[in-house]
């Protein structure tokens, strides 16, 4: 069986007090051994939208979140009872169509407001305005990393805030690596993740920042 570890399990684990982290970390070590062993207590998380996310008991009220398949076993997330099964069912894992990378995609929950509009009679032609990223193809926006199943999905206005440096890209994440790789890897997500939220507005997108501001603004 195929066993990985997500960035958002070391995440995760850090947040931990230290006897949590070193109950964690054995855990973690007893699946990668044998995660078919008996003593390991899986239990399937119901309301889950993905079907293969499972909880694995660590101790007391500590769970590991992981994605279980018949050829891979993914950790993806460790916390409290409540907080963990909370992440779970928010999230799903999906392979990338293009980059073939796999991608824990988070869902939420959108409430719009719908106000009644009241049109006066304009005095001339109405000029349209041009969308943001009007120009960028599926295939270019797949590029950035953006799920397939977010395509097609826009909002009038789109507001991103704190782009300051050493939040976008996450510090934290950059002490975190071990090689150029791996760094390489965390700018290039970090980098995705701005763009998606920028290619989501069709008409106003407001970046707010203090100074020093995140180096990825100068790409706009």
């Amino acid at each position: 069986m195929d066993f990985r570890i997500a960035d958002t399990f070391t995440d995760s684990l850090a947040r931990l007090t230290g006897d949590e982290q070193k109950a964690g970390k054995t855990t973690a070590f007893d699946l990668q051994i044998d995660p078919a062993n008996p003593g390991m207590q899986f239990h399937k998380l119901d309301k889950a939208n993905d079907r293969n996310f499972w909880s694995v008991r660590v101790s007391g009220d500590l769970r590991l979140i992981v994605h279980r398949s018949t050829t891979s076993l993914l950790l993806c997330y460790v916390d409290h009872h409540d907080s963990a099964y909370r992440w779970a069912e928010r999230r799903k894992l999906e392979t990338h169509p293009k980059t073939g990378a796999a991608q824990l995609v988070e869902l939420r929950e959108t409430v719009r407001k719908i106000a009644v509009e009241k049109y006066v009679e304009a005095e001339g032609p109405a000029v349209p305005k041009r969308a943001l990223f009007v120009n960028a193809s599926d295939d270019e926006l797949l590029g950035f990393g953006v799920p397939a199943e977010w395509l097609g999905l826009e909002f009038k206005a789109v507001a991103i805030m704190a782009c300051d440096d050493e939040v976008i890209p996450l510090q934290a994440r950059i002490d975190a690596v071990g090689d150029e790789a791996d760094l390489e890897d965390v700018f290039d997500t970090e980098r995705h993740l701005l763009y998606v939220g920028c290619t989501r507005a069709r008409d106003h997108l407001l970046i707010t920042s203090v100074d020093p501001s995140s180096e990825f603004l100068d790409d706009f």
